[in-house]
């Protein structure tokens, strides 16, 4: 079964498409309707090399955090179609401006779906795909919203798990056998401890039948938070006996099993 578009004959012309497990993105991709606004917005460079290596053109891709689009406009890009799934009303609303305003070479299909991404019922009439990127929070570093089913509002880390394993199993139901999932996620402090959230996450999919093909990871230079305040996080490190985050995960897994 073919899952791209690469021919492999010409394997040395594919140079866009990145092949090691360590990614330096020196910064993100602002180009047409790509927006750095919105805390919390992946960099469109990870869901382009994501559907490049794991997509056919004219293929469906879902995003179940789709936040202000970031994957539907590469999907416009690239010629496929896909639909994402955001809690924040007012945020979606912004994100299908964007994605309406990005021009539609391929006439794909895009679409934005105004709902909980933990809930069966968001997923109603949707049909197959052949790729699921995940970007959840990472679990209360961010309020992104007030919504009851917002993982960023999750209480405790056990009840952020139950919550993002909901999304998993509802999401995979409409991934295709033997095609991809990627998760991207970093990990957090919390009273002096790290929490690895990337391999709490990495054990759930895994659990629920998918297969680890790969982990790379993605370096961060500085992202808002940090942004002019290198000296103080130096500072804190050598203080509390840590290191600061130059790092997300960005998890590749297939599905085994038709659940």
């Amino acid at each position: 079964m073919k899952i791209n578009d690469i021919d492999l004959r010409r394997w040395k012309e594919y140079e866009e498409i990145w092949t090691d497990s360590l990614w330096i993105i020196p910064s993100r991709d602002n180009s047409g309707m790509h927006t750095p606004e919105y805390h919390g917005n992946f960099v469109p460079q990870i869901p382009r090399q994501a559907m490049l290596r794991f997509t056919r053109r004219g293929e469906w891709v879902l995003d179940s955090f789709a936040g202000l689009g970031t994957t539907l406009i590469e999907a416009r890009r690239l010629g496929r179609n896909a639909v994402g799934i955001e809690i924040n009303e007012e945020i979606a609303k912004k994100a299908l401006q964007l994605v309406k305003n990005e021009e539609n070479p391929y006439k794909v299909t895009t679409k934005l779906i105004v709902g909980d991404a933990a809930a069966k019922s968001t997923y109603q009439g949707l049909g197959k795909f052949q790729l699921v990127i995940l970007h959840p929070p990472y679990w209360d570093i961010i309020k992104f919203s007030n919504k009851k089913g917002d993982l960023s509002n999750a209480t405790t880390l056990n009840e952020f798990l139950e919550g993002f394993k909901r999304v998993v199993e509802l999401s995979s139901k409409h991934l295709d056998k033997n095609r991809y999932l990627v998760l991207v996620i970093g990990d957090k402090y919390s009273e002096g401890e790290w929490i690895p959230l990337g391999f709490y996450t990495m054990r759930v999919i895994m659990e629920l039948g998918f297969k680890l093909k790969s982990i790379v990871v993605k370096n961060i230079e500085e992202n808002r938070g940090k942004r002019g305040q290198r000296a103080l996080w130096r500072y804190r490190a050598l203080k509390d006996g840590y290191y600061i985050f130059k790092h997300e995960y960005v998890m590749f897994f297939v599905k085994e099993k038709n659940k």
